[in-house]
């Protein structure tokens, strides 16, 4: 787990074309882990890039410069196939840097569907973010749409998680199926259903 220590305000702001800041973060964090380098100081060299609060108006949304705690998950491709995901349904760090940062380590190394990222394939991995809202209830298949919905199936001890907009999943049906299969729930088990909205960052 990375130290909880303070982390440092904005400073400057990234050259046009440049990968989105929290992109950024995911990206420092998985090969200083990969590499055996301080992680901390990756992560703070790459939130002093954020760009700087505005003087004036509103916040962007994505780009404050505390960064306040918030749950995310993060994914990680190669070649174009999905190499590692890991998130959180709710903050486990005091900000979101840490957040992004904990989760990226996590999707790189300790994915149990894949072996340990190597160093040889940093070059060759993109991430996305997603950042998740709260959770609300869902009653029914009815109030669930895969393409705009991510889903938290429950019952008991065992729970799946889906999140929205996936190719593979085009109705609510599937969605819940692909969830029960994840919980390692049968069709019959009576499940309590959660549904929440993102905001996507990719590249």
């Amino acid at each position: 787990m990375i130290p909880l220590r303070p982390i440092l305000p904005a400073r400057a702001r990234p050259e046009r074309g440049a990968r989105h800041p929290l992109l950024e973060i995911a990206h420092a964090a998985v090969a200083a882990h990969v590499r055996g380098r301080d992680v901390y100081a990756a992560v703070r060299i790459a939130v002093e890039m954020l760009p700087p609060e505005p003087a004036h108006g509103p916040r962007p949304p994505l780009s404050p410069a505390h960064l306040p705690a918030q749950s995310c998950f993060v994914s990680l491709k190669a070649h174009g196939r999905l190499r590692g995901c890991i998130g959180t349904l709710a903050p486990t760090q005091p900000s979101l840097a840490l957040e992004i940062a904990e989760n990226a380590m996590a999707a790189a190394t300790r994915d149990p569907r894949f072996a340990p990222v190597a160093a040889s394939e940093l070059e060759h991995l993109n991430i996305s973010i997603d950042l998740l809202s709260a959770l609300e209830l869902a009653r029914s298949a009815e109030d669930l749409d895969p393409r705009r919905y991510g889903l938290v199936l429950r019952s008991g001890t065992r729970s799946g998680v889906l999140l929205p907009d996936l190719p593979q999943v085009r109705t609510a049906e599937q969605q819940i199926a692909v969830c029960r299969e994840k919980a390692g729930l049968d069709a019959d088990t009576p499940v309590h259903m959660l549904r929440f909205t993102v905001d996507r960052i990719g590249e």
